[in-house]
């Protein structure tokens, strides 16, 4: 019989519990149980695991409002912060984790992106090349670190990618980052207006003004949004992408651009 007030509840404000509402009858408990053991070993710095078997405290399954098992509650300071139910795969638990009880790791890199000045940032190259170091296998910093490489030294930007496939949550800014790239490498060989602006475009990158490389892909893609395979357009929408929805460039330029998108 677990002790929820002492095990839960005042553990809760010393580190968060994972509070795993099960029964001996469940089959998705007993799928899921095991799974959520071996997690919770393999990251006990984060938090607690307590299985409590409703069966033998219906009290608790009624207060916490179990309404079907397995139901996985985390508690945070005594209370609720988030819950799932029923027998979630070992990736999407982890996922469910990262999102609600953040490593380590994971608020270092979300402190460091905090602090980005601009596009490309070259003192958060730097800081974001150690971690990387640190942390050869986080996929979300070697994109973030792509991001800004991708403007100074393309190659490096893609050799961070080469391992990212399609299904990775990082898939799609690879891709963005890899267009941007084929900009960066861009040569003229046409002499056509719309290949002449995208080598200015490339050049206000490289020497870090992007607005007036967005306002030149913007004239490119208005001369020509099929130039060299598409990339006018290909690689205004992934700078917009890349430097996201709330950016200021992005609110300034972006209606301009799709207006001569379409």
């Amino acid at each position: 019989m677990v002790n929820f007030q002492r095990e839960v509840i005042e553990q809760s404000f010393l580190k968060p519990v994972l509070v795993d509402f099960w029964a001996p009858w469940c089959g998705p408990c007993r799928v899921l149980g095991p799974i959520l053991e071996q997690i919770a070993a393999e990251n006990q710095d984060r938090f607690v695991l307590v299985k409590v078997n409703t069966e033998e405290q219906p009290d608790l399954a009624q207060q916490y409002r179990i309404m079907g098992i397995p139901n996985v509650k985390l508690f945070v300071k005594g209370k609720v912060v988030n819950e799932f139910s029923g027998a979630l795969p070992r990736q999407a638990i982890l996922k469910w984790l990262d999102e609600n009880i953040p490593s380590q790791e994971a608020q270092q890199l979300k402190e460091l992106l905090a602090s980005e000045k601009d596009l490309p940032d070259e003192q958060l190259i730097e800081k974001l090349r150690t971690f990387v170091a640190q942390h050869p296998n986080n996929d979300e910093a070697k994109v973030a670190l792509a991001r800004h490489l991708v403007f100074l030294q393309p190659d490096e930007a893609e050799a961070l990618l080469q391992h990212i496939r399609p299904g990775n949550e990082q898939w799609d800014a690879a891709q963005d980052i890899q267009t941007l790239a084929a900009l960066m490498r861009f040569e003229n060989n046409s002499g056509s207006q719309a290949a002449q602006l995208l080598e200015q475009a490339r050049d206000a990158l490289k020497a870090q003004n992007v607005a007036q490389g967005i306002k030149l892909l913007i004239d490119a893609t208005a001369a020509d949004k099929a130039c060299c395979e598409e990339l006018p357009r290909k690689a205004g929408i992934a700078l917009f992408r890349l430097l996201g929805h709330e950016h200021e460039l992005t609110k300034k330029y972006r209606r301009l651009f799709d207006m001569v998108l379409w």
